[in-house]
């Protein structure tokens, strides 16, 4: 980047967020975003997925700034050098999740994910679910809170949590997770190419009713979904030299 380079800057509606827009706005020249060239997004992971989200027809790199608590999609805040960091950045390309959910009433509905696709139940009663990989039946029924598919940038978040793998970048491997699995009580989840299409079929579906979540898309009252890799999707993040996705990654192995 240079200094002739057009930079859209985009702001959390938290204080600090705000405060740090103004101030980069003011120390550097600003376009909107269907202008820019490069979109620098300050905020926390939540504002990072959600711009990642909105501008993802735009096809053009991200540069984001910690401005919230963990930051780990995130570059360190510094209001100096922009330009220079930008022109240092590393990019890491990624591809989102594609879900095709159908409902019991019978519509149908596709999101993408940037972190995971996530099956949940939405009352008291337990989850049944099939789950086929690749159109071969491997559980026939999974009883559980629910079960997710997580990207590699995913797998150290809610995939994590439910006591999944971290998957690092560039492996092409995808991690299916149970939440909270009652049956098969020892089934831990597998890890899955990138290009396996996934299915699930929700069973008793009008006693025990799902919810498909797709980052923070949910379609509610799903009976089958369909996930995987969308390859004609492709998003562009840059990070400081040294501090990229796969570093962050390797990183959070060996965190206590």
């Amino acid at each position: 980047m240079s200094e002739r380079s057009k930079i859209a800057f985009l702001g959390s509606g938290s204080p600090n967020g705000q405060a740090a827009l103004e101030s980069l706005k003011n120390r550097y020249d600003n376009v909107e975003p269907e202008d820019a060239e490069v979109l620098v997004a300050i905020g926390g992971d939540g504002f990072m997925l959600q711009s990642l989200h909105r501008y993802m027809d735009r096809g053009i790199p991200m540069y984001g700034m910690n401005r919230g608590s963990v930051g780990f999609m995130l570059n360190k805040f510094d209001e100096e050098n922009l330009y220079e960091r930008l022109d240092q950045a590393e990019m890491v390309k990624i591809h989102p999740l594609r879900l095709h959910a159908v409902r019991d009433s019978g519509t149908d509905q596709d999101a993408l994910a940037i972190n995971e696709v996530s099956l949940l139940r939405q009352t008291r009663q337990a989850a049944k679910i099939r789950i086929s990989i690749d159109s071969t039946q491997r559980i026939d029924e999974l009883i559980c809170d629910g079960v997710l598919v997580s990207t590699a940038i995913g797998s150290t978040a809610y995939n994590l949590s439910a006591h999944g793998p971290i998957v690092p970048v560039g492996s092409g491997v995808l991690a299916l997770t149970p939440i909270s699995a009652f049956r098969p009580r020892r089934w831990r989840g597998a890890l899955l190419p990138h290009d396996a299409k996934i299915k699930f079929e929700v069973l008793e579906k009008f006693k025990r009713p799902v919810s498909a979540v797709a980052d923070a898309n949910e379609v509610r009252d799903v009976v089958e979904v369909q996930v995987q890799e969308d390859r004609d999707v492709s998003l562009q993040l840059l990070f400081d030299p040294g501090h990229g996705l796969e570093e962050r990654i390797l990183r959070e192995q060996f965190t206590s």
